[in-house]
């Protein structure tokens, strides 16, 4: 054999084994955007991402969480512009933007985590994924959801006439819609000015999740801690760029769904157990927690103050496309309830 013949019979076995040989699995890392909130059910589920996924995995899927990259209202434009390949981002901030994000905040609609996760598995969910998609270029992995939302404030609000000129922080249009129907004084602020707003009296009091308020200490501040059935689950999403999740392959895609559904599964189920926790802390700390009795939420339900909440949220729907009106009687059949807005 000549040496040309040979050095060609040589690269030509070469390139066999190397056709031959499987490539070396690649491995893919993604940083996930969450918000600092200690003591949540919203971080203490999202922390089980990185395991839950790598064990899924094979360890071939690396998340590493960071809650410093984005702050909360602009977590989920940062996903859908590759800023960031994932978040754990929260659907009220998203509720100016489509209302549909913000329907567990109709005053009256949904009551608990029984109705919110019934609703969910029925449509909207599926809905949320579709606009998830079309909207901030995102693909959902998983459901959750915040702790019952409470109001904390400095001095009781136990009645309706209680809310006149209260200055409340809200982080939702249609609470906002409400407080201001009921004569209170809605103030948004960012979260990091909640503190220094309650000592200085800039507010008197907020709405937000049981857990959230406790793992803050708001309760130091507001030690009323009231339950008014206003918006009182709040939802959160863990999404992925869906560029970023195209480049993942099926296989890895479907262990990462199957690892997800379990967390989902965990936030929605597991919800009362966070809840419980949150209040038995603040009680021991000297809180006085409180619930709205069912004729008082009758009076601030009633639809001389509801009606321009729900009217608000329909402008918005057809400004966005789509007919508000059939979309809550479609919640409300759903549900099994016969409200008339």
């Amino acid at each position: 054999m000549t040496g040309l013949k040979a050095a060609v019979r040589g690269a030509g076995l070469m390139l066999l084994a190397a056709l031959a040989t499987p490539a070396a699995a690649q491995d893919f890392d993604l940083t996930m955007a969450v918000l600092p909130a200690p003591n949540t059910a919203y971080l203490g589920l999202t922390a089980t991402v990185p395991d839950r996924i790598a064990e899924a995995t094979g360890g071939r899927v690396k998340v590493v969480l960071n809650d410093s990259l984005v702050g909360g209202p602009q977590i989920a434009a940062a996903v859908r512009d590759g800023r960031v390949p994932m978040s754990a981002a929260v659907h009220t901030y998203l509720a100016a933007e489509d209302p549909r994000m913000g329907l567990f905040n109709l005053p009256g609609l949904i009551d608990d985590m029984a109705d919110y996760a019934f609703i969910c598995e029925a449509f909207w969910c599926g809905d949320l994924e579709k606009l998830w998609l079309e909207r901030w270029n995102a693909v959902v992995l998983a459901e959750g959801a915040w702790c019952t939302t409470q109001l904390f404030s400095k001095e009781p609000i136990h009645t309706l006439e209680d809310f006149k000129n209260k200055r409340l922080r809200v982080h939702n249009p249609q609470t906002a819609t409400l407080m201001d129907a009921l004569g209170a004084k809605p103030t948004p602020l960012p979260l990091s000015e909640v503190m220094p707003a309650l000592e200085r009296g800039v507010i008197d009091g907020l709405f937000t999740s049981a857990c959230y308020g406790n793992g803050q200490e708001y309760w130091r501040l507001a030690k009323n801690v009231q339950d008014w059935g206003i918006g009182p689950v709040t939802g959160w999403a863990v999404i992925v760029n869906a560029d970023s999740w195209a480049e993942i392959p099926e296989d890895l895609q479907a262990a990462i769904r199957m690892a997800m559904q379990g967390l989902q599964h965990d936030a929605l189920y597991g919800y009362y157990e966070f809840v419980g926790e949150a209040m038995a802390n603040m009680k021991a700390e000297g809180v006085e927690v409180w619930a709205a009795p069912d004729s008082e939420k009758a009076r601030i339900f009633a639809p001389e103050y509801t009606q321009q909440v729900f009217d608000s949220w329909y402008d918005r729907a057809e400004s966005v496309g789509f007919d508000g009106r059939a979309y809550v009687a479609r919640a409300r059949a759903v549900l099994g309830k016969d409200l008339e807005q």
